[in-house]
């Protein structure tokens, strides 16, 4: 004779394959990129990494030199905090803190030396890019170019 699972089992099974296929669970990480470039009106170099970016860059920021600075891939999970450093006196922190509609909320904190300059969130469409416009840097002013997949 074949035994049949006490309840409690079933529910317990049930509830497991539940938190695996929620959406809710698989959508609690998203693939980032984000590309620090350096912009200046020093010279006019617009360096080949940067190819798929300059024109969208060129109609939002008037400078006429841009070079990458950093290129970084992150996988970002739920209210996990990445930092990236960005050269020895800054750095950027990401956090994806939840995705609503069709949109992926990122907070953002950079600093230099130690000392906040920005705290701030965003909300991003995946294949999407956002600029932020960011604080001086040499001649010029550090920009980020933030996009998503999820």
């Amino acid at each position: 004779m074949k035994k049949k699972c006490p309840l409690p089992i079933q529910i317990f099974i049930g509830i497991i394959l539940l938190m695996l296929f929620s959406p809710s669970i698989a959508l609690a990480q998203i693939e980032t990129r984000m590309r620090v470039v350096y912009a200046s009106n020093v010279g006019s170099t617009i360096d080949p990494l940067l190819g798929d970016l300059h024109s969208q860059l060129g109609s939002v920021f008037n400078f006429t030199s841009y070079r990458l600075l950093t290129d970084v891939n992150l996988l970002l999970v739920n209210d996990k905090p990445a930092e990236v450093f960005v050269h020895r006196d800054g750095s950027i922190e990401l956090t994806f803190t939840g995705k609503y509609k069709d949109m992926a909320e990122l907070r953002i904190r950079m600093k230099r030396k130690g000392v906040p300059i920005l705290n701030t969130q965003v909300r991003l469409s995946s294949g999407k890019m956002l600029f932020i416009g960011g604080p001086l840097y040499r001649e010029g002013v550090a920009i980020i170019a933030l996009s998503a997949r999820f």
